[in-house]
């Protein structure tokens, strides 16, 4: 029994060191990898820095000004000034949409006709429930 043991146990240790032999070789290159990509992060990073000192440079005000008085014919640009901007009070808004209900309502087991649009705020409180059922013209009982 003993000979057996001892032969399962080296098969044992021969499939774990395969194991970290492997293991080992996954690691280096996923470090490899790894380290790649942060130097591919630092070069994008330095070309977004040369772009954004380059894009602050091409946006100076005087030499966008001095384009616009070169282009001017050619573009008709002119300075921005308040009076062409509007006032907040002058915004016309859509009108809020009207509700509109019609056929039957089912309110607590009594159906009540409605003949047009429903406007304002209706409340659903008991009293008013009651009420309107008790003016209701023939009013359906559902069983």
């Amino acid at each position: 029994m003993r000979p057996v043991l001892y032969v399962l146990s080296f098969l044992a240790m021969l499939g774990f060191a395969f194991w970290a032999y492997r293991e080992s070789y996954a690691t280096r290159h996923q470090l490899k990898e790894m380290t790649k990509l942060q130097d591919d992060i630092a070069t994008l990073r330095d070309e977004i820095g040369l772009q954004r000192a380059e894009w602050a440079y091409l946006n100076r005000p005087e030499r966008l000004r001095e384009l616009a008085k070169l282009n001017f014919d050619r573009l008709g640009l002119l300075p921005m000034e308040p009076e062409q901007f509007g006032i907040t009070d002058e915004v016309v808004y859509p009108a809020p949409p009207v509700l509109k209900i019609t056929g039957t309502v089912d309110t607590e087991g009594t159906v009540l006709p409605i003949a047009g649009p429903i406007t304002g705020i209706v409340s659903t409180s008991a009293p008013n429930v009651a009420a309107a059922a008790a003016n209701a013209p023939q009013a359906e009982q559902i069983p």
